[in-house]
């Protein structure tokens, strides 16, 4: 028993050895690779012209750019204030991620929220209808002179994000979840997919300047793919569009890395090319023949038929509407969705992001009274668009003049978006923005359309919360005078007093 237990424990002790011999091996290779490794970085980088902090600190000059790299990630989870970071604060995306996946909630114990100059409060009514005294009242119709009218179903929608900004598996939570929720779904300037048609949703397609989907080789709308398009009946709208939010004056751009088969197959394009949507319709120079577009866009497709902008030069709508009123109502657009110029979801040069256009704070209630003054603010529906994600801002539009607004990227964090700021680059962590297969397993169409479905319910809700505690049905009765702008000095003024209500021309 003895010589056996001497035996085990000689063998024991071998292994032992022989794994402390592997570990030492391991060890010190490990750093000499290490140690070579340095030895080489050094080498290049101080033999290098193009980065002056390597070059003075080799090796070490690497870690300044690693934790420039890191370091919105660090801010976004460990140091931003809820309310600080931007494009979009935590605040903001942890409201839609929670109502998102449970609905409309209640929270405890006061306001987070500080009231910088330009914040907008609400005016609450002294003697607010009761639930129940309410009238019902439907969104307001649009295009009645049109072959196809549109009844809205909702007040709020899904703002444009074309397929090839989008994932597939992200176009279809959209469509599905625009079906639950009773919104219509823009296509973005990407042209009609399968995705958009599968979920049975109300659809606008927007016609870019690229015309995608309906397009000669030039850039010119080709008629008959658009009257194919548009004997789907769930094509509710056109949308026509001259400029968006993340680069107004410039068209759109889609990287050669998504240009798929799929997607060049869709949008009639090269595929594995940039695709750059021209800065302008090339049928379209003027006012003049900007009407005559839109014009026989609405009478191939029997469809409404509006465009989307961004205002820069007021006085170039004031000359759009002075050639509408010309021709008389009946040759303007059925609507205008007038985007922020403050970015948006797509990819854009920064100088256009930052600097190019007026943000929907300053164009919205501009257009409005430009229309109430040339008479036609009933027949033509405004539609806004550009970071209006909480309830607040959405009913701050309607204040404004809205008759509709839309939203993309609030919809992209029911999606479940994290604003990790990797739309343009194809490798979106949660499979969102990008056609990588493996990231894109991630996002389930089917629980994402079930997110959709509850923000866009509680957002209706929310908002027509603020519509009856200022004491009015519905928010399309919301008035200049129920939204209050805090100023510098911290006092408050109404909307009306900053925007007077314009009066029409007699």
């Amino acid at each position: 028993m003895n010589t056996l237990g001497t035996f085990q424990l000689g063998k024991l002790n071998d292994w032992a050895a022989t794994g402390l011999s592997l570990f030492a091996v391991l060890f010190v290779s490990f750093l000499a690779l290490l140690l070579l490794t340095i030895m080489v970085m050094f080498v290049i980088d101080i033999t290098q012209t193009k980065n002056s902090v390597r070059r003075n600190f080799p090796v070490l000059g690497r870690f300044r750019a690693l934790f420039s790299h890191l370091g919105e990630f660090f801010r976004q989870y460990f140091f931003a204030q809820d309310r600080e970071e931007m494009p979009f604060n935590r605040a903001e995306r942890s409201w839609i991620d929670r109502v998102s996946k449970q609905g409309s909630e209640t929270v405890p114990f006061g306001s987070t929220r500080n009231l910088t100059p330009g914040s907008v409060i609400f005016a609450n009514g002294m003697f607010p209808k009761q639930e129940g005294e309410h009238q019902i009242y439907k969104p307001k119709l649009i295009g009645a002179g049109a072959k196809h009218p549109y009844q809205p179903k909702s007040f709020f929608n899904i703002s444009a994000m074309s397929f090839g900004s989008l994932s597939a598996p992200a176009v279809r939570a959209l469509s599905g979840g625009a079906a639950l929720g009773g919104c219509w779904l823009n296509t973005g300037e990407g042209g009609v997919s399968p995705y958009h048609l599968e979920g049975g949703c109300d659809l606008v397609y927007q016609l870019g300047t690229a015309k995608f989907g309906a397009r000669n080789e030039d850039g010119s709308l080709n008629q008959d793919r658009l009257r194919e398009i548009c004997a789907n009946p769930n094509i509710k709208m056109i949308e026509l569009k001259l400029s968006q939010g993340a680069k107004p004056g410039k068209g759109g751009i889609l990287p050669a890395a998504k240009v798929t088969a799929e997607i060049a197959r869709i949008r009639h394009i090269p595929k594995g090319k940039d695709a750059i949507s021209p800065n302008r319709h090339v049928e379209a120079a003027n006012p003049e023949e900007l009407l005559d577009l839109i014009q026989k866009i609405r009478e191939v497709s029997g469809r409404p038929t509006g465009m989307k902008m961004v205002v820069g030069d007021i006085t170039r709508l004031h000359e759009f509407i002075a050639a509408v009123k010309k021709r008389g109502a009946d040759s303007a657009p059925d609507f205008i969705t007038l985007d922020g110029g403050d970015g948006g979801t797509g990819a854009a040069p920064m100088p256009l992001i930052d600097n190019m256009g007026l943000t929907i704070r300053e164009s919205l209630p501009a257009a409005v009274d430009a229309l109430v003054k040339a008479g036609l603010r009933e027949r033509i529906r405004i539609i806004a668009t550009g970071k209006l994600i909480t309830p607040a801002e959405v009913a701050w539009a309607f204040c404004a003049g809205a008759d509709f607004v839309s939203s993309a990227r609030g919809f992209m964090f029911a999606l479940g978006c994290i604003q990790a700021i990797r739309c343009n680059q194809n490798t979106c962590p949660t499979g969102i923005t990008t056609h990588n297969k493996r990231l894109q397993r991630g996002l389930n169409p089917a629980n994402k359309a079930e997110r959709v479905r509850k923000f866009v319910k509680t957002m209706r809700y929310e908002v027509e919360m603020i519509a009856h505690s200022c004491g009015v049905d519905h928010p399309n009765q919301l008035t200049r005078d129920h939204a209050l702008i805090v100023g510098t000095t911290g006092h408050s003024k109404p909307l009306s007093e900053i925007w007077p209500n314009m009066k029409a021309e007699t």
